[in-house]
């Protein structure tokens, strides 16, 4: 089965045309296309997702927060788009290997990272928090769009050792203006490659609109290049999470790659060192939070009757506690010396980076002198 989603020229931005299992007010609507993908899916698979989506939303929230005292240099906010990283995550076999952005805070809360990984990196200790092998989870990656190359050429990896294993990028609306990306979906579509394209349609590509970087749905690129795709409701995590089952099938059977633009929403700022009320209105945020993917599915589970107010609360508390564990490993983190920032750039010595190492530490040394001086 593929599908894939067309729409005229003139609905780019139309947020509301979308595949979606679950309403803005969590009532269960019925889709013919994703329905096969999210049948009867047992309760501690939603209970779990719905635990992911807390806990990721919290370690956002104490991100933003350690960053505004100082104590990590940048931070990426994901609220809103919760219901993307979770739904497709879990969707996913533990060996598929997943390449993301600067964003995905979800994906590595739902592949079980610990409390130091999703800080140490921003504090500036570290060159990647976690062993990428540990989690099946890349390194994120700040250039643009990158990270889909990788995902393709590991996949392509995957066919020549002949497992069953995919792998997945997750990307956002403005890498989709970048050449990687393009280039990323030409090789996958030539040698058919078990890759899902993930595409987090958030609105803005820092201040510029989706609706000025294309003029049809970022879905419908995907078709030209001979990949099928779906464009679902990105606060759903049921969608998000059938589209991803859908896209993995293919993968697994040979079929080849596929694309999925869950289109949702950035509630807060690119990065804290962003202002989004210079480029958008409150009018548009507001909206968007009334299509807040949490509440949706805390409504779903409450009304199926999945969860109730312990469950609520327990999770809650699991959250807290692992956002005190963040914190302490942040305030509590070893500071590096300066000449450190070469260790770990090659698995074997290399003579470069040895004169560079040697330049530095020259170089340090000079601060060294000053301080004796004064």
């Amino acid at each position: 089965m593929t599908y894939t989603q067309t729409t005229d020229p003139d609905t780019a931005d139309d947020t509301e045309r979308v595949l979606r299992l679950l309403a803005p007010d969590g009532s269960r609507v019925h889709d013919p296309i994703l329905e096969p993908w999210a049948a009867k899916l047992p309760a501690d698979v939603l209970r779990g997702m719905y635990r992911d989506m807390v806990l990721t939303r919290r370690i956002d929230t104490e991100g933003v927060a350690l960053q505004r005292q100082g104590q990590l240099g940048l931070w990426a906010p994901c609220q809103g788009q919760e219901a993307v990283q979770i739904g497709t995550a879990h969707a996913m076999n533990a060996d598929d290997f997943a390449f993301g952005s600067y964003r995905e805070l979800g994906v590595i809360v739902s592949r079980g990272a610990r409390a130091a990984d999703f800080v140490l990196s921003w504090r500036g200790e570290e060159h990647s928090a976690y062993n990428p092998y540990d989690l099946n989870v890349a390194t994120p990656q700040i250039i643009i769009g990158a990270q889909t190359l990788h995902a393709v050429g590991y996949a392509m990896g995957i066919q020549r050792d002949g497992t069953d294993q995919a792998a997945v990028a997750y990307f956002g609306d403005g890498a989709t203006s970048q050449g990687d990306a393009n280039e990323a979906l030409v090789f996958a579509a030539s040698f058919e490659a078990p890759v899902v394209f993930v595409c987090s349609n958030n609105q803005w590509a820092i201040s510029e609109p989706v609706s000025l970087q294309s003029k049809f749905p970022l879905a419908g690129r995907a078709p030209g290049f001979g990949i099928p795709s779906m464009r679902v409701d990105g606060n759903d995590v049921l969608a998000c999470f059938a589209a991803m089952k859908w896209a993995l099938e293919r993968a697994r059977s040979g079929a080849g790659p596929s694309y999925i633009e869950a289109v949702t929403y950035r509630m807060g700022p690119h990065t804290t060192s962003d202002d989004p009320t210079r480029y958008r209105t409150r009018d548009e945020v507001d909206l968007w939070r009334s299509r807040d993917p949490l509440t949706r599915f805390e409504t779903f589970l409450r009304a199926e009757d999945v969860i109730d107010a312990g469950f609520v609360s327990e999770v809650k508390d699991q959250a807290d506690a692992l956002a005190r564990e963040v914190r302490e490993a942040t305030l509590g983190a070893p500071r590096r010396a300066p000449i450190g920032v070469f260790d770990h750039v090659y698995d074997e010595p290399h003579s470069g980076l040895d004169e560079q190492r040697a330049w530095f530490a020259s170089y340090l040394d000079g601060f060294d002198e000053q301080e004796q001086q004064r």
